[in-house]
């Protein structure tokens, strides 16, 4: 019985040639029989479901299931995740199927923060706030990879290490100049508390340059911190063909050899890619040398022994069977997840919808019935898609007429290629007329906003030029609007949208998202009160793009909720319900603090309204006595909680020191004694949301004693 598998590692590498050892660190790795070493391929997705091998089921796009602020759901979707892609590697290998996507190592989640809303991979991710993305990161890991470390179920890949959200049409040469305060303060939090507390097997490098140093081949990145200051004892892969960009466009080396060298020197173990295919010549050249090749594959053939590929160590999960792929209680649990992650940003009063007084409802707009604008990218393939339409229509029955228009193309000026412009537009006007109400489903889809090469974007690589709504979809809102009937806006997008307009305009706004293959009947329970939306914004709704930083400018100021200088229009941690929530009894566990004490924030919540709810609690520190520029306000706790109608709930939040940190312009994680405001409740504590919500958070002010000093990041 093997009881050290990095030993047993070492010990399979030592009976390799070279040149099997240079073999194993190409994503496609070829068997080794005599060694008992499968063939097995790294590439695997799994953004919001196992990806792009067959049926399997479809959670909401990564930025809607930020939209959940819920750790607990996060945990519990990617153990299905891992349930799945289990089952899938063990049938298909037992049919001789080892190819690209059918593997156990899945290259998710993107952890990057998604600081400007024009980043077309921005729904990748888990929103715009550190602390957020770190806890829900972790979450995901964990239920990946399963309970027991020495015997994996799947393995996680932190991606993308490091300073990495666009452009995207720049990516393979952009150079991310960063200080070391934004650096540490932003960019690398959620990597560092998915490598400590997450226990990440993997870590993917990005496309661009940071700070002069192409990231899949930085010194500073991978060794100095990512091996050297935080310990990370797994592997690295490089993104997909980011090695060849070393010579090809960052011009830091002159070959591909040296591209290669390059990275395995610096610690770049697996490649996605053909770089490493140059390995042998570069080793031939003196460039690398075998002791460092021996320890990139010793690290790769200890994760592969962990998942149990090889016989002299098996895995617990080689049992799990077929069945469990998109079962019954994977379904639910999507369908349940998108209910979660829709967020109600304007209702004056026209929603929940009341069945009892509408005979007729207008279903209109490109995203109405379009399978595309539910699944995201990075996707499987569902046995069956529910879009809003469909799910109204499935709702409602035969007790009400649902009447659809198109209404316009997603971004062309027509839909028929010998029509005329807006050759959708009466249509959408006349069904519009026929209503009590009327649902308008707009916004984008992959296909739009996405990762360069995989959209048709190609004016801007995936990325968003502006806010605003592509093509006659704007036109048709207004059009629409002009009928006088109640508007009820669906706004199916990975990322904000400039919502002005429609905030002035219209009866009630819907952030849907991209909320999976059966969104649309989440969407209608939602509409019709089955359940109170909970989603909150993990992203800032601007007012418009005129103001904001140019998209290459990777300083936050003026960035995110943290650093914003101007009102939003939605702001992070926004999101309203059906029902009336009060907090009251809100108090620390102590008026003053010293630097060891526990801290802990209290609070009662009552849901005095007739809705059930999911509430999303909500805790922001403000330093209020700092001696260098820190965050308007942080999250720095937060809980789900469901809670009837009639019932109150009292709530606990404990916080640690290094919450009430800042990062300094060095680098540095500094504590520095004073005076903090900690507040809770359902939404940030600045004023556009108590605008909004008509509701106020609670907050205490305390002191902590203490030395000013240096702390563990």
């Amino acid at each position: 019985m093997i009881q050290d598998t990095y030993a047993y590692a070492q010990e399979l590498v030592s009976k390799m040639t070279v040149e099997e050892k240079m073999s194993q660190m190409l994503y496609q790795s070829p068997a080794i029989d005599r060694l008992g070493i499968p063939t097995y391929n790294w590439w695997n997705e799994s953004l919001h479901g196992v990806a792009r091998a067959g049926v399997a089921t479809m959670f909401p796009q990564a930025i809607g299931l930020g939209a959940t602020f819920d750790k607990e759901l996060l945990n519990e979707i990617a153990d299905v995740i891992s349930t799945e892609g289990r089952a899938k590697f063990t049938a298909y290998s037992e049919k001789g199927d080892r190819g690209i996507y059918k593997g156990i190592t899945f290259w998710a989640p993107n952890i990057n923060i998604f600081r400007d809303p024009r980043w077309g991979r921005g729904h990748e991710t888990f929103g715009e706030d550190p602390y957020l993305t770190a806890e829900l990161g972790i979450s995901y890991i964990k239920g990946l990879q399963g309970p027991d470390r020495e015997h994996l179920k799947a393995t996680a890949c932190a991606k993308h290490f490091a300073v990495h959200s666009g452009p995207e049409e720049l990516r393979h040469s952009f150079d991310a100049v960063v200080n070391k305060r934004d650096l540490y303060d932003t960019y690398l939090y959620a990597f560092k508390r998915c490598v400590d507390e997450g226990e990440v097997e993997a870590v993917m490098g990005a496309y661009n340059r940071v700070n002069g140093e192409p990231a899949c081949g930085s010194k500073t990145l991978l060794i100095d911190i990512l091996r050297g200051d935080w310990k990370f004892k797994g592997h690295v892969v490089s993104d997909c063909w980011a090695i060849n960009d070393f010579h090809e466009y960052h011009g830091v080396t002159k070959v591909v050899e040296e591209s290669a060298a390059m990275a395995v020197n610096n610690g770049c173990d697996l490649n996605c890619g053909n770089a490493f295919l140059h390995l042998p010549k570069a080793f031939e050249k003196g460039l690398v040398k075998e002791e460092v090749i021996d320890e990139a594959v010793t690290r790769l053939l200890d994760t592969r022994i962990r998942l149990g590929m090889l016989s002299e160590y098996p895995s617990p999960y080689d049992n799990i069977p077929y069945s469990k792929v998109e079962c019954k209680e994977h379904i639910e649990l999507s369908i349940e997840a998108a209910r979660r992650s829709v967020v109600l940003l304007k209702n004056d009063g026209v929603l929940p919808l009341n069945k009892k007084e509408i005979k007729t409802i207008a279903v209109i707009g490109p995203n109405a019935d379009s399978r595309e604008a539910l699944i995201g990218n990075y996707t499987g393939t569902s046995s069956e898609y529910i879009t809003p339409l469909e799910g109204i229509k499935a709702h409602v029955g035969d007790d009400i007429r649902v009447v659809y228009a198109q209404g316009a193309h997603l971004f062309k000026d027509r839909e028929e290629a010998l029509g005329e412009p807006n050759d959708r537009l009466a249509e959408a006007i006349v069904t519009a007329e026929m209503a009590d109400v009327v649902v308008i489903c707009l916004g984008l889809d992959a296909s739009i906003e996405g990762e360069q090469g995989d959209t048709g974007n190609a004016y801007a690589s995936g990325d968003k030029i502006d806010l605003e709504l592509p093509g006659n979809q704007q036109a048709l809102i207004e059009a629409v609007k002009r009928t006088n009937k109640p508007i009820i806006y669906l706004l199916s997008t990975g990322s904000a949208m400039g919502l002005k307009w429609a905030d002035e305009n219209v009866s009630a706004i819907l952030q849907t998202w991209y909320p999976g293959a059966r969104g649309g009947k989440a969407i209608a329970d939602v509409l019709f009160g089955e359940v109170s939306p909970s989603g909150k914004l993990p992203v800032t709704f601007y007012e418009s793009s005129k103001d904001m930083p140019d998209f290459c400018d990777y300083s936050m100021d003026n960035r995110t909720y943290r650093y914003l200088e101007e009102k939003a229009l939605y702001p992070f941690g926004y999101g309203l319900n059906y029902t009336k929530l009060k907090y009251s009894n809100t108090s620390m566990n102590k008026e003053e603090f010293d630097f060891t004490d526990e801290i802990e924030i209290s609070t009662t919540i009552t849901n005095n309204g007739d809705y059930p709810a999911n509430e999303i609690v909500q805790v922001y520190i403000k330093d209020i006595e700092a001696s260098v520029k820190v965050p308007n306000y942080e999250l720095k706790g937060f809980e789900s909680i469901f809670i009837k109608p009639g019932e109150s709930i009292d709530l606990a939040i404990k916080l640690n020191i290094r919450d009430f940190a800042f990062i300094d312009d060095e680098g540095k994680c500094i504590f520095e004694p004073g005076q903090f405001e900690v507040s809770i409740g359902g939404q940030q504590p600045d004023e556009r949301s108590e605008e909004l919500t008509k509701l106020s958070v609670d907050k205490v002010l305390i002191n902590i004693n203490g030395e000013r000093q240096e702390i563990e990041y």
